[in-house]
């Protein structure tokens, strides 16, 4: 571990070095790709020199072991750089497990309400408003890409281009069913009713990821519409891309442009499209390795919402929290780095 670590510590330096050179900011690229490779090699340089630093002091501690004056205050602080040094080690563990290379991608977000009927659909309308206020929270951009809503007001599907720092490795494991259970305004018994909605997770795939041949696509036009037919536009500037080979179907009329259109819907196809390339590929190893939070599969309960309890429970990790209003508007912190660390445990335990 410690050659590899020497070697990331040589490569950093020379990245250093070279973005003090003038000639590399010529290049708008070249130096995009630098500071990405900066700030990831950053944190795991900052913990192997404080490694370094705390072997030091362990060190200079043992050599005053001798001195019958200092002995005591040195064995205190051999022992305080040995936990340091251990601590360390553990942190850089985890920081040198292999990253997921679509960590640092923006995604595209999609919710589709479940079972539940118009109360599914209302659910799916406040999961939207929660990573809508949870991008915001983050300093993140998040853009519709589709939006169909009920007439009252619940949506049927939407999607979301979220755009941000680290957006993929915060959101990734929000894929999967989400249950909510409460009493529906339309409730006049006031029983409790359990419904859902679906979330899926895409990380934005760009045309040098996927290529995709204009011969394998079917594009109609039609007019667009919101809830119940109203607001029908005069033009057929909504757009339904149909993928022939795989006989996946985007619509999209959240623009009153054709063009723009069409561009929001490729940017979903491609994304999953790269997401059954990537379904493949992971079904060939899920038998060496499923972690404890799950593959990410739509068709798997990850979490439920119960209003009557105030709580939502993660069932992935088995975390209960009961901050249901604070989760809903948003603070999902709490929940995502739970998610994470037991993603990296399993990680650890299994490599």
């Amino acid at each position: 571990m410690f050659e590899k670590l020497d070697t990331m510590e040589l490569r950093y330096e020379s990245i250093q070095a070279q973005l003090s050179d003038s000639a590399v900011y010529a290049d708008a690229e070249r130096l995009r790709t630098l500071n990405q490779e900066l700030r990831e090699l950053s944190p795991i340089i900052e913990a192997y020199r404080a490694w370094k630093r705390a072997g030091a002091a362990r060190q200079e501690a043992e050599r005053m072991f001798s001195d019958p004056e200092l002995k005591d205050l040195a064995r205190e602080e051999w022992e305080a750089e040995t936990v340091r040094q251990e601590r360390l080690r553990d942190e850089l563990r985890l920081l040198l497990l292999p990253r997921d290379p679509d960590d640092d991608k923006n995604v595209i977000l999609e919710i589709r309400s479940g079972v539940g009927g118009e109360e599914g659909a209302l659910f799916a309308r406040s999961l939207l408003r929660m990573y809508m206020m949870y991008a915001q929270k983050r300093g993140w951009k998040a853009e519709f890409l589709n939006l169909n809503e009920t007439e009252l007001g619940g949506v049927r599907e939407c999607a979301l281009l979220v755009e941000g720092e680290s957006v993929y490795a915060r959101l990734k494991f929000e894929s999967g069913v989400h249950r909510v259970q409460r009493v529906p305004e339309t409730e006049s018994a006031g029983r409790i009713h359990t419904s859902a909605a679906t979330v899926a997770v895409l990380p934005e795939a760009e045309e040098v990821d996927l290529r995709i041949d204009p011969k394998e696509l079917k594009i109609d036009t039609f007019r667009s519409s919101g809830a119940g037919g109203q607001h029908v536009n005069k033009t057929e500037s909504a757009i339904r891309v149909t993928h022939l080979p795989t006989g996946l179907v985007v619509e999209c009329q959240d623009e009153r442009s054709q063009y723009k259109n069409r561009d929001k819907a490729m940017k979903v196809l491609r994304a999953r499209l790269l997401e059954l390339e990537r379904e493949k590929r992971d079904a060939a190893t899920a038998a060496e390795r499923k972690s404890m939070v799950g593959s990410g599969d739509r068709s798997q309960r990850v979490r439920t919402y119960n209003f009557p309890q105030g709580r939502v429970t993660d069932h992935r990790i088995g975390l209960t929290l009961y901050q249901i209003d604070a989760i809903l508007d948003g603070a999902l912190d709490e929940l995502i780095d739970a998610l994470i660390t037991a993603d990296r445990a399993e990680q650890l335990a299994s490599s």
